[in-house]
């Protein structure tokens, strides 16, 4: 049985969540149509790419991912599907796919395939959609397009690393308003080398000096550094909402200081 998975910043209060859907299960009755997330910011393709990086590899080899977050096709930025780790990605090439795949795929073709109405607005219901069906009947990508030679940048997520600090970015505020870096436990570790350090954030406003293993490892409202599940370090309060309290934002700078031998 195929799995459809959908990511978009839609929201849930109106219809296209479910137009899209209908589109797929009139066609293919059988499908599971899993939701990601409706909830990404309007237009933040790096935040979409970090959602279904972090999650797609819990998915079985043959999951077909639609991602509509910025579908408008332009001569740059064309529709494409991206074949990797054994699973497809549908969206617009708009660098989204860097920030998902980190550079690994195996196969990306061009989206060469007619919409099912004149309207161009609504390209995840009238063309992502039929070209998941068509994947999931167990159409080659030679049917759908050319190869497309080269997936658009859209940036990097790596931290700076400057002598004896390491200087990264929010890069991504989840629903309890914690704060995920990019900051990665291998860089940490291999920078810090077990040495002393103090995590800056806002400047020398808020400071932290330990890792953690878990929220409650500090009192209610203090505030805890740890590396969560995705492998980054993540700052949050514990039962509070580190973000608003704060005054964090995404992209804003966070340095991790290590001590001098």
């Amino acid at each position: 049985m195929a799995i459809i998975t959908l990511t978009s910043d839609w929201g849930t209060s109106d219809y296209y969540a479910a137009a899209v859907k209908g589109v797929i299960l009139s066609q293919v009755p059988n499908v599971t149509i899993v939701d990601i997330t409706h909830d990404i910011s309007p237009f933040n393709v790096a935040e979409a790419g970090f959602t279904v990086h972090n999650c797609y590899r819990n998915f079985p080899e043959g999951t077909i991912h639609i991602i509509a977050v910025e579908t408008i096709e332009s001569d740059v930025n064309p529709h494409v599907v991206v074949k990797a780790h054994g699973q497809y990605f549908i969206s617009t090439d708009n660098g989204i796919f860097s920030h998902i795949l980190d550079g690994e795929y195996e196969e990306a073709v061009f989206i060469d395939v007619e919409q099912d109405t004149d309207f161009y607005t609504f390209s995840t219901r009238d063309r992502f959609a039929k070209v998941a069906v068509m994947i999931a009947k167990g159409e080659p990508l030679s049917n759908i397009g050319a190869k497309r030679e080269r997936l658009n940048d859209g940036g990097s997520f790596c931290a700076i690393v400057k002598n004896n600090i390491i200087e990264g970015i929010v890069m991504h505020i989840d629903s309890y308003e914690n704060l995920i870096t990019n900051i990665p436990k291998e860089l940490f570790d291999q920078v810090g080398k077990g040495r002393d350090f103090t995590i800056k954030v806002k400047g020398d406003l808020y400071t932290i000096d330990e890792i953690s293993e878990s929220y409650d490892d500090v009192d209610p409202l203090d505030p805890v550094a740890l590396f969560g599940t995705h492998g980054y370090l993540e700052i949050a309060l514990n039962h509070a909402k580190m973000a608003a309290l704060w005054g964090i934002e995404i992209k804003s700078t966070i340095q991790v200081v290590f001590e001098d031998n």
